[in-house]
């Protein structure tokens, strides 16, 4: 059977693929477009394996509330490129996971994988996205708050960074504006008693190290060791910190004006703690060259 251009067409937008590949997938399957479409999904299923080794540290971070502002969710999905982090298939795919989140309520990543979304589920349409773009393609993480405090504050910057914040007291431009200071800031907890000992502990080590350099009285270094264990608490805590928009208070002094508390927080930023692979261009051409000879 003749294979014509407007078979191959129609194959390329049916699977998102490359004309010759479509054009020898139907050549493979004798003109039948259904076969060929199956073929090529097989194929494309193992070249996402393939890719799943390569590192996605790009990506998009996606958030939502529940209609009934009960629970509020965040999530990172991961690309290769940045340049695929704004391909609307890409992002398609992203949404839908947040919608799913946040309608679902998945325990983990596993059983988020195993929801239903079109025609499959999340990790098949996940696999059949990677053959389509041609990147690995990663649903990193994602948490779920379920709303105590009844005032939820979300922010995006760009698409890097996203923060999610319950709440209680004040109001939405409040609840905005923490969580607009938050992806500034990156505070690592609301306040000093929710600092895990093994952080503190640590800190006060390398202080107390620090001040014995100075060769100063033991009651001395025991008062500089405090006063600078204060300043690192300010600094990593929410409520310690000077607010980003009136730096001439704290958090801590704005949310008491307001009658507010902040009952719990997240904040995401695209491939944070991911390694990526440094790339020497000029060293991998000259090892093609090399390979070449």
């Amino acid at each position: 059977m003749q294979i014509t251009a407007a078979m191959v067409k129609e194959l390329r937008e049916r699977t998102g693929a490359g004309m010759m590949e479509c054009k020898k997938a139907l050549t493979e399957a004798g003109g039948d477009m259904e076969a060929a479409i199956e073929a090529m999904r097989k194929s494309g299923a193992a070249k996402a394996d393939k890719k799943a080794g390569r590192v996605a540290a790009e990506g998009v971070i996606i958030t939502r509330v529940s209609n009934d502002g009960k629970h509020v969710a965040i999530v990172e999905i991961n690309s290769e490129t940045d340049f695929v982090a704004k391909d609307d298939n890409f992002l398609e795919f992203a949404n839908q996971v947040a919608d799913l989140i946040i309608e679902k309520h998945p325990a983990d990543l596993e059983e988020l994988k195993n929801l239903p979304l079109g025609d499959g589920t999340v990790e098949e349409a996940r696999q059949a996205l990677v053959a389509k773009i041609g990147e690995n393609i990663q649903i990193r993480r994602f948490l779920i708050i379920d709303v105590e405090g009844g005032n939820v504050g979300t922010y995006l910057h760009g698409s890097r960074i996203g923060v999610v914040v319950d709440i209680e007291g004040g109001d939405e431009d409040l609840a905005r504006d923490i969580a607009m200071h938050i992806a500034a800031s990156k505070p690592m907890c609301v306040s000093e008693e929710d600092v895990p000992e093994d952080v503190l502990a640590k800190e006060k080590e390398i202080l107390v190290a620090q001040a014995q350099d100075s060769g100063k009285p033991a009651e001395i270094i025991e008062k500089m060791v405090q006063g600078r264990l204060r300043k690192f608490l300010g600094e990593i805590t929410l409520v310690g910190q000077p607010f980003v928009k009136d730096p001439d208070q704290t958090v801590g002094k704005l949310l008491d004006k307001a009658g507010a508390t902040v009952k719990s927080f997240a904040r995401y930023e695209v491939g944070e703690g991911i390694e990526k692979k440094q790339e020497n261009f000029a060293e991998e051409v000259m090892a093609q060259v090399q390979g070449n000879d």
